[in-house]
């Protein structure tokens, strides 16, 4: 037995709409009035028609006056209905439009403040699909759902009441359509529900997927894994044909056939009820009038039906975006402290990504304001950890981390973000210019974007490219080397005018020339900036004022070059020993 979506999902959807269309009620209760108001317009056609069949053609009673009343009541109302709905499509339409665009700006932002730990565990194809697809998925809720739904109720409710005023016995039994609909639609949801949500997953996978393989082509080719990734992705694809093809199944069966089976059936039942009692001498107008109004009746039903298959794939959508914006956001320090000389201190730091495994223990260390640290260590030791915490990506169970004699958490978010600079492993570049990589946003100068190059030494390749600075230089930097662009990295984070920089194996997939290059541009630092440098390549922080040695989360050795050396057995001259043979 399959079930209905969760009526979770429904919740959270209502949450998401109600958000996005706050601020336009003013425009969406003008738009509903408008709807309103056409049609009942709409409503009062049939009932011309009849007065105009009963009362004048079949006794042949041609009152021009009253006849030219009748028509040009039909005609102004009808012109007054489309004037109206226009105006309420427009209206509506915009408050669609506008509520899905803030939604898509509040959702990105949100996912822009979200803490690392949470892109620990995401993927970031499905993330790409919530923002671009499930947004895409509530604004078809709003346009071509929720108003479908509401403009067609109000149409039903509307010929009903007509109906009702005309002869309330046969309404009676057209009103059995509605019931009926209504049992049609119980079923749908049940069958389609879990077919819906599955395909919705399963097209987020299949984004996760090529989004993957794309970023990791030349793994995959260099592995010789087209085969199998084309396989996998192949099951992926077939698992949605299947869940859209269940979907689809249910639609066949119980939307648009399963209620013209059912108008035919009424209207049979109408027409011989009529006829029965056409012999008393009831009016030929009515049933002109009923026969108009069911198809104002079975139309809207049908439109209702038709929009469910759109519901609950939109609902779904909702929910999934609504659930991405429940994810708690890092908190935002608050403080009003600003970093002056770049002094850190670290006192008793402890932490584990799970509270049971602990990777970093009870480390202290005092890094001098203007100072060049390396931190150095096997894979595992807690290097990439410790910036982690540094950078303010994560928090300490226990422990302090201090700049200038200020708690971290105490210096304000903004002016945390503006004092530091960070040079990655992997350098993240643009598809853009060479100067928008420089500035990325903050509106520099022409001046400081170049001193930041020349204190990088990437000024000189910069100019030699093809439009010097305005170079695009394509998506990740494809025009440059991986030395080009690590230097690149290294210039953007200076131009934010650091009062400390962090090198995260800044030189680990450089050539030895170009990590000379890299070498001149720190050593130009000293002194200015408090330099802290997580280094594979051990060359690269040789003449750092002292090397901190770490081994499962603990300082292990600790002093300059010369010192570690000259510690027998010791874990950095074994390591700097192992990289000259391996050099």
């Amino acid at each position: 037995m399959t079930h209905p979506s969760p009526p979770n999902d429904k919740r959270q959807a209502i949450q998401l709409l109600s958000r996005a269309a706050a601020p336009e009620s003013r425009h969406l209760w003008l738009g509903l009035a408008w709807l309103l108001v056409a049609a009942g317009l709409e409503a009062l056609g049939p009932v011309l028609s009849r007065h105009f069949i009963d009362d004048h053609l079949l006794p042949r009673q041609l009152d021009w006056p009253s006849l030219i009343l009748l028509l040009g009541g039909g005609l102004v109302t009808g012109w007054i209905a489309t004037g109206l709905r226009y105006l309420q499509l427009v209206r509506l339409a915009g408050v669609a439009m506008r509520s899905v665009r803030r939604l898509r700006a509040e959702v990105y932002d949100h996912v822009l403040r979200l803490p690392m730990a949470f892109f620990d565990k995401a993927i970031t194809g499905q993330l790409v699909s919530r923002v671009t697809n499930d947004t895409e998925a509530v604004k078809a809720l709003y346009v071509q759902v929720l108003f479908i739904l509401l403009d067609s109720c109000i149409v039903l409710l509307g010929a009903l009441g007509a109906m009702a005023w005309l002869d309330l016995r046969l309404m009676l039994i057209v009103s059995v359509l509605v019931p009926a609909v209504v049992v049609i639609v119980w079923f749908y949801q049940r069958w389609s529900g879990p077919a819906v949500a599955r395909a919705r997953e399963l097209r987020s996978d299949i984004n996760a997927q090529i989004s993957e393989s794309i970023a990791g082509m030349n793994v995959l080719q260099a592995a010789n894994a087209e085969g199998r990734f084309s396989q996998r992705f192949l099951d992926t694809n077939q698992a949605h044909y299947t869940a859209r093809m269940a979907e689809l199944r249910a639609n066949a069966w119980l939307l648009r056939p399963a209620l013209d089976l059912l108008n035919v059936t009424l209207l049979a039942i109408v027409i011989f009820v009529f006829g029965l009692r056409e012999l008393s001498g009831m009016e030929v107008g009515i049933l002109y009038a009923f026969v108009s109004y069911m198809g104002r009746v079975v139309e809207p039903l049908i439109q209702i039906t038709m929009q469910f298959s759109m519901l609950q794939q939109s609902v779904a959508a909702a929910a999934r975006v609504n659930a991405l914006l429940q994810e708690t956001t890092a908190d935002a320090a608050q403080g009003q402290a600003r970093i002056g000389n770049g002094a850190v201190q670290i006192c008793d730091l402890s932490f584990g990504y799970s509270p049971e495994t602990p990777v970093i223990h009870d480390l202290s260390l005092q890094i001098p304001a203007g100072s060049f640290y390396g931190v150095v260590g096997h894979t595992g030791s807690g290097k990439s950890t410790l910036l982690s915490l540094l950078l303010r990506f994560y928090t300490a169970q226990s422990g302090r981390i201090e700049i200038d004699g200020v708690a971290l958490n105490e210096i304000a978010e903004e002016t945390f973000r503006s004092q530091i600079g960070l040079v990655p492993q992997d350098p993240f570049l643009l598809a853009a210019s060479a100067r928008e990589n420089i500035d990325m946003g903050r509106g520099l100068s022409d001046i400081e974007i170049e001193t930041a190059a020349k204190a990088a030494r990437c000024h000189d390749f910069i100019l030699a490219l093809e439009q010097g600075y305005a170079t695009p230089l394509g998506e990740g930097g494809a025009k440059l080397s991986v030395g080009q662009k690590q230097l690149l990295a290294i210039a953007r984070a200076l131009a934010g005018k650091p009062r400390i920089l962090f090198l995260d194996e800044a030189t680990a997939h450089i050539d030895s020339e170009t990590e000379q290059i890299v070498q001149q541009a720190l050593n130009a630092l000293r002194g200015n900036v408090t330099l802290i440098a997580i280094a594979h390549r051990l060359s690269t922080i040789r003449d750092a004022d002292r090397i901190i040695v770490l081994n499962h989360g603990r300082i292990a050795e600790e002093g300059n070059h010369e010192g570690l050396m000259a510690i027998d057995r010791g874990i950095y001259q074994r390591l700097y020993l192992l990289q000259q043979l391996g050099d």
